[in-house]
């Protein structure tokens, strides 16, 4: 079987795109913080995908992507080790016959490399866990958090990810094995509205309840720090945003172009709505508004890009920069300390995607005939993304809890409250974003002390700072 030179450069480059969203998520999310947390929160992205990566390679895309267990629910150990994922196409149970064609199983990807499917792959696994990280952003102690990355990766987005993405899975909308025959539901996940972020918007709300609020939280400002951060973070994932969408169309292909116009207009949209909606309910057009806006309305567009028409994509987007608008300001109002929006924007716009996919889906955008939405008559594709969202969203909820209690129970995963009034990038990581924060306490020579902050000051009286 071939390789498709085209198709393995646009994917070579769509995986790049999306690596990169890792770090403009934390800039975006940084910029969001006060300024004592800004360095905690970017590592906790940037830190992921080194957890990630290797233990996708080792195990995590063998259980998400290799040959099904039977019922959908998870793959095998046949990719151990990126065993058999290399330079060749390849996927479940694939066997090529003398003159190289194909002989059995599906392949991923069309005509690129098995290992370069795998690594478009794991730019997905690696940036879910870190989108989580915005809801319990102030608070978390870094060496729990990293146990934690490693376990939810493992324990909950591998086995979601076979569900929606792998050919077999229960989810997924298509299905190759006759000896593990499609159960009836065609989920119509095009890059990872169910699987990333209905799935990581369920985890932050399970987090929020197990770390409760932050010190001072609706008593004193909590304001972002750096809007320009927000926006060049928002900029960056807009961006890479292209590779993700119009990357899982597995090739260069005319699907692809339909989810690069979806990504642009739907984000611009939602931008868009939710600056007017900031103007008209809070009296002034939000900068931050209009990045977050964007964000939302590229989660929402995220399941359905590959599936409906550029108008669409437009009232995709639109509705989300309102619906989103509207969570994030409900927050706030019963006072539900998800510091960064995780659940309002991820999880709200990607539930919104899931379902506006079965509301427009139409098979001219994919070529398959039964991914039609209601609008071409066809009911089964919007039930198909209820189930998911319910599934999914308990599963992760539930797993997420559980996970998040033994470690708390075990290891403790808040800081005391003198490090969070001191800050974490000092009490987790000995370092300050800015050498002119004036809130904070001077770095000195020697460790950072989990001391309260006066008598942390006091003891600093006499050092030299660098």
């Amino acid at each position: 079987m071939e390789l498709d030179s085209g198709n393995v450069a646009w994917m070579l480059t769509a995986s790049a795109l999306v690596l990169f969203m890792t770090p403009g998520l934390g800039f975006f999310y940084g910029g969001l913080t006060r300024n004592k947390n800004v360095l905690a929160t970017i590592m906790q992205s940037f830190i992921t995908t080194g957890v990630v990566a290797i233990l996708w390679c080792v195990v995590g895309y063998s259980l998400a992507f290799g040959p099904d267990q039977g019922r959908g629910i998870i793959g095998n150990f046949d990719f151990f080790g990126l065993k058999d994922v290399g330079a060749l196409p390849g996927g479940p149970n694939v066997s090529f016959d003398a003159e190289g064609n194909l002989a059995s199983g599906s392949v991923y990807g069309l005509g690129i490399p098995h290992l370069l499917f795998m690594s478009f792959q794991m730019m997905f696994a690696i940036i879910t866990p870190a989108l989580i990280t915005g809801a319990f952003a102030e608070r978390a102690k870094f060496g729990p958090f990293l146990i934690f990355t490693a376990l939810w990766s493992l324990l909950v987005y591998v086995p979601v990810a076979h569900w929606v993405f792998a050919y077999d899975g229960w989810l997924s909308a298509f299905s190759t094995n006759a000896d593990a025959p499609d159960i009836g539901l065609n989920s119509l996940d095009f890059a990872g509205g169910l699987a990333i972020h209905v799935n990581a918007g369920f985890a932050a709300i399970a987090a929020v309840v197990v770390f409760g609020k932050r010190k001072g939280y609706g008593k004193e400002p909590m304001e972002p720090h750096d809007i320009t951060m927000v926006v060049l973070g928002a900029a960056i994932l807009w961006v890479g945003w292209f590779g993700f969408n119009a990357g899982s169309a597995g090739g260069a292909t005319a699907q692809a172009a339909y989810a690069f116009t979806n990504t642009a207009v739907a984000a611009a949209a939602a931008g868009l709505l939710w600056t007017l909606a900031s103007w008209q309910f809070g009296g002034k057009p939000s900068v931050v508004g209009a990045a977050a806006g964007a964000v939302a309305g590229l989660v929402a567009v995220t399941p359905a890009s590959g599936y409906v028409m550029p108008m669409e994509a437009i009232i995709i987007g639109g509705v989300a920069g309102v619906l989103c608008y509207g969570a994030v300001r409900l927050r706030a109002k019963i006072g539900f300390d998800d510091s960064l929006d995780v659940v309002g924007v991820h999880g709200v716009g990607g539930m919104w995607g899931a379902l506006a996919t079965g509301i427009f889906a139409n098979s001219a955008v994919s070529g398959i005939p039964y991914a039609e939405g209601i609008m071409q008559g066809e009911w089964g594709r919007f039930t198909d993304a209820l189930i998911g969202i319910g599934v999914i969203g308990a599963y992760s909820f539930i797993v997420t809890f559980i996970l998040l209690k033994l470690l708390d129970v075990t290891m403790g995963i808040r800081v005391s409250e003198d490090e969070e009034e001191l800050g974490l990038d000092l009490t987790q990581h000995g370092e300050r974003g800015y050498t002119t924060d004036e809130s904070g306490v001077p770095l000195g020579v020697g460790n950072v002390l989990p001391a309260p902050p006066a008598m942390y000051a006091a003891s600093l009286k006499g050092q030299s700072t660098p």
